[in-house]
């Protein structure tokens, strides 16, 4: 049967804005995030959707509540959907920890975790998936680590390819998990 996934990055949080790589720390929505959220609930809000899922931490947590308020519909917490664990990286500045991530493809950071261990982990979360919703849509907000993951297992793109890009914001992404 198969299962819609529609992938929506957490909307812009404090961190973001302070151009910090949060990683598994807890940051909360700005005021430009917060309206965000409410625009993505106003876009998804008709889209037939049987169930949200978002990450645990703060930021992906609040956009999913905002967003759905008052919609009837669960909104499930995961947290195999976080963000890949920088470890000691955590909170370093963007810049600086985008220059070093392809490194940490295979290699844990430091105290964290690589991108094939947080990948794998989201994985486990999409196998899960089919015992509750084949032959359903539903939403999926996350991070960086989530749209790789959904990217490399079920679209084939390699990690490296993933690692080399720059991230480019749009209006959720669309996958087929069968």
């Amino acid at each position: 049967m198969g299962i819609e996934v529609v992938f929506e990055t957490h909307s812009t949080s404090e961190d973001n804005e302070r151009a910090v790589a949060s990683g598994w720390a807890h940051s909360r929505l700005s005021d430009v995030g917060r309206e965000q959220a409410r625009s993505l609930g106003e876009r998804r809000r008709n889209d037939s959707l049987a169930a949200v899922f978002a990450s645990d931490l703060r930021r992906a947590v609040e956009t999913a509540e905002i967003a759905f308020a008052d919609v009837d519909l669960p909104v499930l917490l995961d947290w195999r959907l976080r963000e890949c664990d920088y470890g000691d990286e955590t909170r370093a500045r963007v810049a600086v920890h985008h220059a070093g991530r392809c490194q940490h493809l295979n290699t844990p950071y430091p105290n964290g975790e690589s991108w094939e261990q947080a990948i794998y982990r989201i994985g486990r979360f999409l196998d899960d998936l089919s015992l509750r919703w084949d032959n359903s849509r539903v939403l999926v907000v996350g991070h960086v680590a989530t749209r790789w993951a959904l990217d490399h297992l079920l679209n084939r793109v390699p990690l490296t390819d993933l690692c080399a890009a720059e991230f480019e914001w749009q209006e959720g992404w669309e996958y087929r998990l069968d």
